[in-house]
């Protein structure tokens, strides 16, 4: 196992290697750039958008430019942001923590309903429990998420109300504007957002968690254990459970990389400021450092969560090897 972990971190060095230098060469050949807004402004002359352009770096080649990003990466410095002036770091070290508490939260949520939930589907095949959580799973596959936002927004901020005649629940923002920290209140701001995401996950993990029960539950070692005298309960939670969620495993694993990219889409109808809202913003304004960071830290976290995917398939199921 260690030397598989270590050939598989070896092969990640070039692995991103050429895929930083992919990304940089993409984002340099989309139309615009940073200097687009300014080229329509009858104050900015040829000579300030030419200063401007040396500023931002963008009068050499894009080799030498690639050349600079990569050498300033590998010290642990990409690059400033072409919008604010700060260091990239900074504005994704601001956002990550609000990222983090909406797409844990949801994720949470979503596993600690959607195992036991697909678990006794599976046991349950065709009863009533699986026509409705089987159905309510493909309605969260297929609704989408934006829609799904605004509903909640219409239904518990603009309909609903409280006694006083304030709005049931927070329509979006991280907290009330004026007000200081107060754990209640981002909770209160917390629930429509996890919502959306929640019923959005579940659809997925309901039905990898049902299908992998059902091809389980049948097999020769669960019929075993029941001959053996075990109770049907404890065959299915010990025995075909640990070898059911194999397949929810690897959805998991590439899941979790896109908890701390942010939902961009969420967070966007929900005005939550983490770091899909970042990359948004980054994107709209051709912030090529912000953009560049967002991605090779996406890129590194699906490399990393793949081979933890892989080590836990070892750590589940005993018959798997990879020396």
């Amino acid at each position: 196992m260690t030397r598989y972990v270590l050939r598989r971190l070896i092969q990640a060095v070039p692995l991103l290697l050429v895929i930083s230098m992919i990304v940089f060469l993409l984002m340099q050949l989309i139309p615009g750039g940073p200097t687009s807004v300014y080229e329509n402004d009858p104050n900015k002359t040829a000579e300030d958008l030419a200063r401007l352009r040396a500023e931002f770096g963008l009068d050499v080649p894009i080799p030498q430019r690639y050349a600079n990003w990569l050498g300033s990466a590998l010290r642990g410095d990409f690059g400033t942001s072409l919008v604010t002036k700060r260091p990239v770091m900074a504005e994704i070290g601001d956002r990550l923590p609000n990222t983090l508490q909406l797409s844990l939260l949801a994720f949470a949520c979503s596993l600690l309903l959607a195992i036991p939930i697909g678990a006794i589907s599976a046991a349950r095949q065709y009863s009533r429990f699986d026509a409705v959580f089987t159905t309510l799973a493909f309605f969260g596959q297929s609704i989408p998420l934006f829609w799904l936002g605004l509903l909640l927004i219409i239904f518990f901020n603009v309909t609903l109300k409280q006694a006083s005649g304030a709005p049931l629940l927070p329509g979006g923002g991280m907290s009330t504007i004026g007000a200081d920290f107060d754990l209640g209140d981002r909770l209160r701001h917390l629930i429509l957002p996890t919502l959306a995401l929640t019923f959005f996950n579940m659809g997925t993990h309901v039905r990898y968690m049902r299908s992998g029960m059902l091809d389980v539950m049948h097999q020769d070692f669960v019929r075993t254990a029941r001959a053996k005298g075990l109770g049907e309960f404890m065959a299915l939670a010990k025995h075909a459970l640990r070898n059911a969620i194999l397949p929810l495993i690897t959805i998991i694993g590439l899941e979790l990389p896109g908890l701390f990219n942010g939902a961009l889409i969420t967070e966007t109808i929900f005005s939550w400021p983490g770091m899909g809202r970042l990359f948004f913003t980054s994107i709209e304004r051709s912030d090529y450092g912000v953009m560049m960071g967002i991605l090779m830290m996406s890129a590194t976290l699906i490399i990393v969560f793949g081979l933890l995917t892989d080590v836990m398939y070892a750590v589940l199921n005993p018959r798997i090897r990879f020396d």
